[in-house]
């Protein structure tokens, strides 16, 4: 099996990441994307020649955990730095820059983290032009750089750190020791600007318009005369995707939608009625009710990863028997995105949580190759793509829903009663949110079940039930997030209908955690 994710030149230029293990490496492409440059993340340990070939326009090194002078930490090449490409190193990436070209790199006497204020030494610098001075960063470090290598300049100090950023303008090798990528440093977006278009000479020609084109133009070329099965949830993301593959090979197409049992109160109706026979689309549509087969492969279980493999893995198994039934179906097409595979495990980043169809694949799948034509978008990109292909505005703004459904929204083993549950308290939750006005501000709300029971009090009874957890977040991306602060009496009258309508539930809990340190859903 292959995969088809890169499946042409995406942009005519790019602005390639090299991950060290930090874990803002997604930021960074999120925020030059922004500026309308194409980006990617790829592992520290990505090959030069292979950096050759993909002919970036600048190179960005990330943060990481490690200190750069011991003997087992990640690195690269230093010829990295003769390739005539511009080179960006951020916290760790600025320290390895140092440590490799002769620079010396040390444990501070004074660490740094947080909302920093920065005085800026060049303001003539590229990378600096148009920032304050003094001007406001995130620093999170131990190390710092103790001498800059030769043919360096110190552009940037603290009171603490005497090398915040430097720079070798002639060589086009940049340095901050903060983070510009974050939302913290206050003029970070202009610094990654300034290195984008002053220093890497980028055009901005990176337009989803464009990409959209592209796409459909390469998958009709790579699928020819055959058939392709589309895994749709309903959600944004395989929405997005099974419209793209239409415009591309029309009905040799199939829209598989299988209900797992773990989907929203009414969702798999409300699927059927978009993209079935009755609806606006003109696929071929099949629905497939597994509800059974899920909840048996699930019984017992309670670790969430283990969840999530068991999830992925029956989902391949049912998408194989009906290609068999359609005959002949070489390709496997999903709605994957970019902070599915990054959260899934990218180089020398951690796995945060394997999504179903990233990390959660099983080992052997019986397709020829699987097709994730959105597999290098963001959400908010997967949206615009959506607009551009004419997709309504419910369809393209709907709430997300994980492939993996309720079943990561249960704590512990999922039951049908469980199911049941968590659905009807998060009916009544949307429906609550959606009367009071404040929907559109939110990146994604729902209830989740916890598997928490406590003694509670109803008609002068003890009850002894679950603590239902409701859960609001704003984000632009879905790769940060912080909590909302919904009105209390949103809030209030949520938690009365649930107590009062949903059996088994006696207690409600409101989520105030961002992410990170959480992740927006909760295995």
């Amino acid at each position: 099996m292959t995969n088809i994710a890169n499946h042409a030149k995406v942009a005519d230029e790019m602005i390639l990441v090299l991950d060290f293990g930090g874990q803002y490496n997604q930021l960074i492409a999120r925020r030059v994307r922004e500026d309308h440059v194409y980006c990617e993340v790829h592992p520290s340990t990505l090959s030069l020649d292979a950096i050759r070939e993909m002919a970036p326009k600048g190179i960005i090194l990330t943060g990481g955990p490690n200190s750069v002078y011991k003997k087992d930490s990640v690195t690269c090449s230093p010829e990295l730095f003769k390739l005539g490409i511009p080179v960006l190193g951020i916290c760790y990436g600025s320290q390895l820059m140092a440590h490799l070209l002769g620079g010396k790199v040390e444990t501070a006497p004074t660490s740094e983290y947080g909302k920093t204020e920065v005085e800026i030494d060049a303001p003539d610098s590229l990378l600096l032009s148009g920032v304050d001075h003094p001007t406001i960063c995130w620093m999170s470090h131990t190390d710092y750089i103790a001498a800059v290598p030769e043919g360096f300049r110190v552009t940037a100090h603290t009171p603490v750190c005497p090398v915040a950023a430097m720079e070798n303008a002639s060589r086009k090798l940049y340095a901050t020791q903060f983070h510009p990528e974050v939302l913290h440093t206050v003029q970070g977006k202009l610094m990654l600007k300034n290195f984008v278009y002053n220093v890497c000479g980028c055009q901005g020609t990176w337009q989803m318009g464009d990409f959209v084109q592209k796409t459909i133009t390469a998958l009709r070329e790579k699928i020819g005369t055959g058939r392709a099965l589309c895994a749709l949830s309903g959600g944004v993301d395989s929405s997005v995707a099974a419209v793209l593959l239409s415009k591309a090979i029309g009905k040799q197409l199939t829209c598989v939608f299988v209900d797992h049992g773990l989907l929203r109160k009414d969702e798999g109706d409300q699927v059927a009625a978009v993209f079935g026979p009755e609806g606006t689309y003109d696929l071929n549509f099949v629905r497939v009710n597994a509800k059974d087969r899920f909840y048996t492969a699930l019984k017992g279980v309670t670790e969430p990863e283990r969840k999530r493999k068991i999830i992925g893995e029956e989902f391949i198994r049912v998408f194989e028997a009906e290609a068999k039934k359609i005959g002949a179906v070489d390709y496997l097409v999903q709605g994957t995105i970019y902070p599915d595979v990054i959260e899934s495990g990218l180089g020398n980043s951690a796995t945060i949580k394997s999504h179903h169809n990233v990390g959660g694949l099983p080992d052997y799948v019986d397709f020829k190759e699987i097709v994730e034509p959105l597999r290098l978008l963001f959400k908010d990109e997967v949206r615009e793509v959506g607009r551009e292909l004419g997709l309504p505005d419910y369809l393209v703004n709907r709430q997300p829903f994980p492939g993996p459904g309720l079943g990561i929204r249960i704590i512990g083993e999922v039951t049908e009663e469980k199911v049941k549950i968590v659905q009807d308290a998060d009916a009544i939750y949307r429906e609550e949110v959606a009367k009071s006005g404040v929907s559109a501000k939110l990146g994604q709300y729902f209830a989740a079940l916890t598997n928490m029971r406590s003694v509670g009090v109803m008609g002068d009874g003890r009850t002894y039930d679950y603590a239902i957890a409701l859960r609001a977040v704003l984000t632009s991306d879905f790769m940060t997030a912080e909590s909302a602060q919904l009105p209390w009496d949103v809030l209030q009258r949520t938690t009365s209908r649930i107590v009062n309508e949903v059996k088994g539930v006696n207690r409600v809990l409101y989520d105030c955690t961002g992410k990170p340190p959480a992740t927006i859903e909760f295995e």
